[in-house]
């Protein structure tokens, strides 16, 4: 494998230590039962999918303070920092732990986030790299999005954290809170949306990459997999995951089929697997996609999306039957214009 050399984020000397690789890895599943089966026994198979990733140039990682279910709340961010002090190898100066904070209805005022990023950096153990608001609030409570972000701006201005960035934000609104960073001189150096060759909404229909460039953010791509309906693993015939990826696959193979077969004939092409063809297609779009792992095998696999590009007529060509098809993933409910 080739390892990559990681992009500094920003120019500005507050985040000069700040890094992004062309990938990173999500870690919505460490903790989280409900959906992706969790359970403490993982945990030594987690730290060698971290260790791995590191060592091959994949050294960001996004959680959040919500990411756990039950009793397991921030248990991603418990092991992202375990593993991030225990790791000693190639890439442990360019380790960048970025958490979500979320906008709870009862965080409402900007020291709720502040108290917020406190505990999310003792949970890690360490001072946060990046620190993003998981959602706007502006489709069902306006008022309350102003405090949460001036706390955001509060842990930059007091050293807390070397970088802040959004998630779930459409254009108009990025552009607002870009402003109201840039009042008080605080540079907003990334933003992440739902983005996939089945989700691109966010990206394509409200022209989000363009604002991005413009404004010199960063646009990272959480769920580039569609939650595992991209990787292959899955037909219409065959065994499905439990639960509520269950359900929702049993509705979606049958519609995304084409896709999926073009995505086989290209892998095949490149000698590639479809996992790899999706990511690298988000790679090819300009984003920085985050995919899960929970083992060594998915992270070996997802690394396999590195140090190639899909030519300009693969990437054209999944695009055309992506926007052909009859059914896409659903849009976060958190999306704003």
């Amino acid at each position: 494998m080739t390892t990559e050399q990681p992009q500094t984020l920003s120019q500005n000397p507050l985040n000069s230590s700040l890094f992004l690789p062309s990938m990173g890895c999500g870690t919505w599943a460490w903790g989280n039962r409900f959906l992706w089966g969790y359970d403490e026994s993982m945990d030594l198979e987690l730290q060698k999918v971290f260790n791995l990733a590191v060592s091959q140039g994949v050294t960001l990682f996004d959680t959040g303070d919500s990411y756990g279910t039950g009793k397991l709340n921030g248990r991603s961010e418990l092991l992202l920092g375990r593993f991030s002090r225990e790791y000693q190898g190639i890439g442990q100066e360019k380790i960048c732990l970025g958490t979500k904070l979320a906008a709870y209805p009862w965080r409402w005022t900007r020291h709720s986030m502040i108290a917020a990023g406190k505990a999310s950096a003792e949970r890690l153990g360490r001072p946060i790299d990046l620190v993003q608001m998981h959602w706007s609030t502006a489709n069902y409570a306006p008022w309350q999005e102003g405090g949460l972000l001036d706390g955001l701006g509060d842990l930059y201005e007091q050293g807390l954290v070397k970088g802040i960035g959004l998630s779930n934000y459409g254009p108009k609104r990025l552009k607002q809170v870009y402003q109201r960073f840039s009042s008080r001189g605080i540079p907003l150096v990334s933003l992440q949306v739902q983005y996939s060759l089945l989700s691109t909404y966010a990206v394509t229909e409200l022209g989000l990459k363009d604002v991005c460039d413009e404004l010199g953010i960063k646009l990272i791509a959480y769920s580039p997999l569609a939650l595992g309906l991209l990787t292959g693993k899955y037909s219409e015939n065959g065994l499905l995951p439990k639960g509520f990826r269950g359900l929702l696959f049993r509705q979606l193979l049958p519609k995304i089929r084409p896709l999926l077969d073009c995505l086989q004939e290209i892998a095949n092409h490149h000698s590639k697997t479809q996992s790899q063809v999706a990511l690298n297609w988000c790679i090819c779009k300009g984003t920085i996609p985050i995919p899960g792992a929970k083992s060594v095998k998915q992270m070996e696999d997802n690394l396999g999306a590195m140090g190639w590009k899909l030519n300009d007529g693969e990437v054209t060509e999944l695009d055309k039957v992506a926007n052909h098809l009859e059914k896409k993933m659903v849009q976060n409910i958190f999306q704003t214009n």
